[in-house]
């Protein structure tokens, strides 16, 4: 009796631990926190942070010593704002915008309220009285800021202080202006759509129309719920959302004339046929409006240079590739002051890397070479011709920071551990360093280019005490070498209490995000920390179609999504099977949204290495997905309907072996409920049997802590029960 009693509180105890650990993590209590990041001044030598949420403080590169208060709530006498969230400075630095009452429009945007700080006559005044803004934006000249706010753009003029509709058409589900559709800003995850030209006489935008894209519709079952009461009925949300095939938004690219007060539509060549616009911005020269314009199918980009007065276009650069392009290649593109030459990204020979065009088109120089990625191009030094970027040459588990001088000499200006991410000054004298490692949480310096100055502006370093306290384990990395001869980069979290004696069961997560590594030298205790404590060993691979390792990696998913991933979790559960303190009959796969796809195609299989699935929000046809995402893998579905029908896991579902639990948010409006209803349905069909467990009105992205934290007990749960 007193072993029974024994060993239950030592369960309860386990159970209780567990909790608390799994809790915490959710709550975000080993999660780096983040600083207030300098940002540089026009010197060089000075830069500012927003203090306290009530002023903007001026600091020296050079000893970190406080120079000037540039403005302060404090000061003024009759203040419309206690606080405020965020600032931007103009370009002349005269002025300060900040901006409160923050209510998020989208995943990528918010509304909020923005005020004008005059530094000359010290005075505070409110950006617009015809209700919250979005995404203000400085002229180059300081003189003009635009805005967007309920699908229209406006113009405020700071000398007279007027404002101005620049559009009025906008409307919801037909005409948005400035801003981009749902699906899109989904997918290229950007929201502003407008940009000045160089002598601020100028503001180009992208005109969405979505009036002919098909509407899906989701019902709200307790909209009453904060009152506390029944809903008798549902109502019902709508978004505009395509799915492959259908149509999507058609774009034409405007520019607004401030003197002459008129809007002329760019002539794009085939604009009758659909396409997207990742980017758009306006050379140094004023008249120069460059343009990036792919194709539907997402293989073919053009660079497309119009003359914003004449309205005509000329394509400089296509770029084109017999899968897709990496769309993520237009963010780096810089037009240098000469309006001679630019600088763009391609993964023409293979892997991601910089080169030199002349204003027609022609590769004068390619700046970087070698097998591995640029991940991100952080400036270009016009007056030396120094390239400062990211990439993946130290390894695809870690970002380094280098220099790359006009002569091709290569300096490493970080220390080729962990994860860095650096933001410069103005002159490129100075950087931040954000850094952080599996071993030590997100820390930030910043540091002199010539190594004459390091000062820690802040660090996380309280969290490896909270670890230490949770006993948690850590994750090992370790590489695998599939049936493909490929390599691919995994991690691995055994129990806190592991005994190579004894067999454990295998529980794999899946990436939830094509191209996202999952895989990196860099700070992250998530749920699979504390998951591995209760008695599992928790993995993970980088399989291919991830970022990091070159085009042929990271586009070999292209017309087989989700297989070749599947395939080698196979090669993953053989690795892990073959090791002494694995039970092999004990495998288990966890995957989110795409992830969850991976999983259920796993399961397809046949191959019986996994006995269990537990998916959540998961995509389970890609002919019921976005548009976008789906064709950039699979092409347009009526040019490829087989396709298609090869990757749904739904057609093929009557192959499932195994337990399988699929959660899902009814309100998600991506990874929307209707997959996991007609995957059930068709198990339904064949006689086979799925566990099924729905959020009522939540989505992933606005799930409340009781919600997901019985998320995640469920899933566990059902490990327990199943494995």
């Amino acid at each position: 009796m007193k072993r029974i009693l024994f060993s239950c509180v030592l369960t309860l105890c386990i159970s209780f631990t567990y909790a608390t650990s799994l809790y915490d993590i959710l709550d975000g209590k080993l999660k780096s926190n983040t600083i207030p990041m300098p940002r540089t001044m026009a010197d060089g030598e000075n830069y500012t942070l927003m203090v306290n949420n009530n002023a903007v403080i001026k600091y020296s590169y050079k000893n970190g010593k406080m120079v000037d208060t540039i403005f302060a709530i404090r000061r003024l006498k009759n203040s419309p704002i206690k606080s405020f969230d965020g600032y931007e400075i103009s370009p002349d630095e005269l002025k300060v915008m900040v901006y409160t009452n923050v209510k998020p429009q989208s995943k990528w945007g918010f509304t909020a309220n923005y005020y004008i700080y005059d530094t000359r006559q010290e005075t505070l005044e409110s950006l617009s009285e015809g209700g919250p803004q979005e995404m203000p934006l400085f002229s180059p000249n300081s003189r003009y800021i635009a805005f967007s706010r309920n699908n229209n753009l406006f113009l405020y003029k700071l000398d007279f202080h007027t404002e101005t509709a620049i559009t009025t058409d906008g409307q919801v589900g037909s005409i948005i202006n400035g801003t981009p559709d749902w699906v899109q800003e989904q997918v290229f995850k950007t929201r502003r759509y407008y940009t000045w030209s160089a002598d601020s006489k100028q503001l180009a935008f992208v005109k969405f129309n979505e009036t002919d894209v098909p509407e899906y519709t989701f019902p709200i079952y307790n909209s009453n719920v904060d009152k506390n009461e029944m809903s008798l009925y549902p109502t019902f949300k709508k978004i505009k959302y395509t799915k492959p095939g259908e149509n999507i938004s058609k774009l034409s690219v405007c520019v607004y004339d401030e003197f002459y007060k008129s809007i002329k539509t760019m002539k794009l060549p085939d604009a009758d046929k659909d396409f997207y616009i990742p980017r758009i911005l306006f050379t140094s020269s004023p008249d120069q409006l460059a343009i990036y314009k792919l194709n539907r199918n997402q293989n073919v980009l053009d660079l497309i240079v119009a003359n914003s007065r004449s309205t005509l276009c000329n394509i400089i650069l296509k770029q084109e590739d017999k899968r897709y392009i990496d769309y993520r290649l237009v963010a780096s593109t810089r037009f240098l002051t000469d309006n001679q030459s630019f600088i763009a990204l391609s993964d023409q020979d293979g892997y991601r890397h910089a080169y030199l065009y002349d204003m027609t088109g022609i590769m004068k120089k390619q700046l970087t070479k070698g097998n591995w990625d640029i991940t991100e191009v952080y400036a270009y030094d016009e007056s030396k011709k120094n390239l400062y970027y990211q990439s993946s040459e130290t390894s695809a588990l870690q970002r380094d920071g280098y220099i790359m001088d006009n002569k091709g000499k290569k300096t490493r200006i970080t220390d080729g551990r962990g994860t860095h991410h650096l933001t410069f000054n103005a002159n490129y004298t100075y950087y931040t360093d954000q850094f952080s490692s599996l071993e030590k949480p997100t820390a930030f310096i910043l540091k002199s280019v010539n190594n004459a100055t390091s000062r820690e502006l802040g660090n996380n370093d309280s969290l490896l005490a909270k670890v230490k306290a949770m006993n948690l384990p850590k994750k090992e990395l370790f590489n695998i070498t599939t049936a493909e001869n490929i390599k691919l980069n995994g991690w691995m979290i055994k129990p806190s209490n592991f005994d190579s004696n004894t067999k454990y069961p295998v529980v794999c997560l899946i990436n939830c995000n094509t191209l996202k590594q999952n895989v990196l030298d860099t700070w992250n205790y998530g749920w699979e920390n504390a998951l591995a404590n209760e008695g599992y060993v928790v993995v993970s691979v980088d399989t291919r179609g991830t970022d990091g390792r070159g085009a042929e990696f990271g586009k070999s998913t292209h017309g087989q999504p989700a297989v070749v991933e599947a395939k080698e979790l196979a090669d993953l559960a053989k690795y892990m099977g073959s090791k002494s303190f694995i039970d092999k009959d004990k495998m288990a796969l966890i995957g989110f949204k795409y992830g969850g796809m991976v999983a259920l195609t796993a399961m397809n299989s046949g191959d019986k290495l996994f006995k269990v699935a537990i998916v959540v929000n998961p995509i389970t046809d890609l002919r019921l997905y976005n548009a976008t995402f789906a064709e950039r893998y699979l092409r347009n579905a009526k040019e490829n309907f087989r396709g298609y029908e090869q990757t749904s896991t739904i057609l093929n579902a009557e192959k499932a072996e195994g337990k399988i639990l699929i959660m899902h948010c009814t309100a998600e409006p991506n990874e929307q409920v209707q997959h996991s209803m007609q995957y059930v349905n068709k198990l339904q069909s064949t006689n086979k049997i799925v566990d099924l467990q729905l959020f009522v009105d939540k989505s992933i992205e606005n799930m409340d802590n009781s919600s997901r934290n019985r998320m995640y007990n469920q899933i566990i749960n059902y490990l327990h029960k199943s494995l």
